[in-house]
Order: C-alpha cells, then sequence, then structure tokens
C-alpha cells in the first residue's frame, strides 16, 4: 500500500496471483480425488468444476481439457529444469563432447524436479494409476516426458555441447528418473532416492570396466 493506504499495483498484482493459484489448486486437488474415486472416464469437467466451486468456465481458463490436469505441474517443472540445467552449465561451459559433464548437470536438473515431484507424493500413485490405465494419457506422458529431453538438450546445446554429447546425456537422465520412478512406484525408497541412487549406479559404470567390455 502507498502511504494514503491505497494498494499498489505490486500488491493487486500479488494478491491476483495468490487468488489464481488457490482457484487452480483446488481444481486440481476436486479433480485428483474424483478421478482416485471414480476413476478417469467417470469424472466430466462439470464435476471437477462443481467439486472446486468453480464454473466451466473458469475451470477452461485454466485447462484446456480434463487430461491437462493430470499435467498440471508440466510447465513449472521444465521451467525449473530449465533454469537448474542453465545455472550448471554456465559454470562448466564449454560442455563440448564431454558426457560426463552433460551428465552433471543432466543430474542437476532432473534432481531438482524430482524433488518437487515428490511433494505432491500424495497424488503420485492415483496419477501413475490412471496413466497406466488410459491409452490415451499415456501417449500424452509420453510427449511430455520427451519435451523435458528436448528442452535438456536445448540448454546442453547451448552452452557448448555437441549434438551427440547432448542426446546422450539427456537420454541417460530420463532413463535414470524412469528407473527411480518405477523403484519408487515399487515401495522400496521415495522418489529422490530412488532416482538418486539411480544416477549413482550409472556413475559406477566406468569403474566396472564398461569400457573394457565394449572394446571387446
Amino acid at each position: 500500500m502507498d502511504n494514503k493506504g491505497t494498494p499498489t499495483d505490486s500488491a493487486v498484482l500479488s494478491l491476483r496471483e495468490r487468488k489464481h493459484r488457490r482457484t487452480r489448486e483446488a481444481i486440481v486437488e476436486a479433480a485428483m480425488r474424483l478421478f482416485a474415486e471414480q476413476g478417469f472416464d467417470g469424472v466430466t469437467v462439470t464435476d471437477i468444476a462443481q467439486h472446486a466451486e468453480v464454473g466451466r468456465s473458469t475451470f477452461f481458463r485454466y485447462f484446456a481439457d480434463k487430461q491437462e490436469v493430470l499435467f498440471a505441474d508440466d510447465a513449472e517443472l521444465r521451467e525449473m529444469l530449465v533454469a537448474v540445467a542453465d545455472e550448471r552449465a554456465a559454470a562448466m561451459a564449454p560442455l563440448g563432447d564431454s558426457l560426463a559433464d552433460a551428465l552433471v548437470v543432466a543430474r542437476a536438473a532432473v534432481m531438482a524436479i524430482t524433488r518437487r515431484i515428490a511433494e505432491h507424493s500424495s497424488w503420485l500413485p492415483v496419477r501413475d494409476r490412471l496413466i497406466g490405465e488410459n491409452p490415451e494419457l499415456s501417449a500424452r506422458n509420453l510427449i511430455k516426458q520427451r519435451g523435458y529431453v528436448t528442452a535438456g538438450v536445448e540448454v546442453l546445446r547451448r552452452h557448448g555441447a555437441t549434438p551427440d554429447t547432448s542426446i546422450l546425456a539427456t537420454s541417460l537422465a530420463a532413463a535414470c528418473f524412469a528407473a527411480g520412478q518405477d523403484r519408487a512406484r515399487g515401495g522400496e525408497l521415495d522418489l529422490p532416492t530412488a532416482v538418486d541412487e539411480a544416477f549413482g549406479q550409472l556413475c559406477t559404470l566406468d569403474g566396472q570396466g564398461l569400457r573394457r567390455r565394449f572394446a571387446g
């Protein structure tokens, strides 16, 4: 507020942003609760809007369709991945053809978004089950995952990594995330620990004589 008690433009914007976030979170919470109870196909946009106490038009201001609710954090996670990778890569540039350096960057970025994903762990089993049961959701999930790989490649290339190194590093990082996710799904470990251990296992390969075995 200014000295007369009138809200400043920044304060009004902050209030608007908080309201926007609360509405979006209410829609996601309502949708996930309904999906868990009734399955994905048994829930309509109208159902979600009613349980979130918003209108259908409000729902569509936030999401293009009910599928996108399952991927509500996609844009935020991709922005985080790019920001973390950019910061780490800038400190190591130029990356050139060093797969080890590119993997350090990719690992930092993937671990950052993995920790953020784990903050919503209560809904992860439901989300995984719904995606596994629905071919359309599975296809959209693959497209989203490919988007992370593409974003990672672009960051590495921007900091001097060769095309082959960029693709290999980001693909290996994606594989580590997938392996960790599968292990965490079984309840053996939490997601960040499982993904980090997958990266750790990858890092031991050369010490296990991988180069010699490939050469043979």
